[in-house]
């Protein structure tokens, strides 16, 4: 709900205020100010919260004990900063995918393998190799017991997928898509 704070200001003056104009002057200069304050306190407000902070980033990332590096892109730096406020407590498979699903390309299946004591995370909601896969590494590194270990493994494009496409060659190739374009495609399969 958007406010005209200069005529709010000047309904709480006296109304024969209202034909001065210094003191219309007055109010719009201090409307301004008033305005200039608000979009600043709203500025700090949304850096209290890791979805809306911008500039305050460095900050999460210094309380949280991560090395602050501007040069990631802030949705990755955010997905790390949620997975080390996540990671807090026993480790659990619902901590595990807790912490993963933080991070983009995040959906995974999780699947414990007792007899070589590891833990296999598959990662199904994106095709492919997670941009950000080492600090999905790190996060989980620092909260997962250290006897066990950590397997990663990665959906890509099944040839009983691409056959279920019922594509020709020609249609294939006017996908135009490079073979690592190709093996994360999802394809769906061909009305008749």
């Amino acid at each position: 709900m958007s406010r005209n704070i200069k005529t709010d200001m000047l309904d709480y003056l006296p109304h024969y205020y209202g034909d001065s104009r210094i003191v219309r002057n007055l109010t719009a200069r201090e409307a301004k100010e008033f305005i200039q304050l608000q979009d600043r306190i709203q500025d700090v407000l949304q850096q209290f919260f890791v979805d809306t902070a911008v500039w305050g980033l460095s900050y999460w990332e210094t309380v949280c004990g991560i090395p602050v590096d501007e040069s990631k892109p802030k949705e990755q730096r955010r997905s790390v900063i949620k997975s080390k406020l996540r990671g807090a407590g026993t480790v659990t498979l619902a901590v595990i995918k807790n912490v993963v699903d933080s991070f983009e390309n995040g959906e995974i299946q999780l699947q414990e393998n007792f007899a070589k004591y590891e833990v296999v995370i598959t990662f199904i909601g994106k095709r492919g190799v997670p941009p950000n896969l080492n600090d999905v590494r790190t996060a989980l590194r620092e909260i997962v017991p250290a006897h066990l270990s950590i397997r990663f493994e990665y959906t890509y494009l099944r040839w009983e997928e691409l056959d279920s496409a019922k594509l020709n060659w020609d249609e294939l190739e006017a996908l135009n898509m490079t073979w690592d374009q190709l093996e994360v495609w999802k394809p769906e399969a061909k009305k008749l």
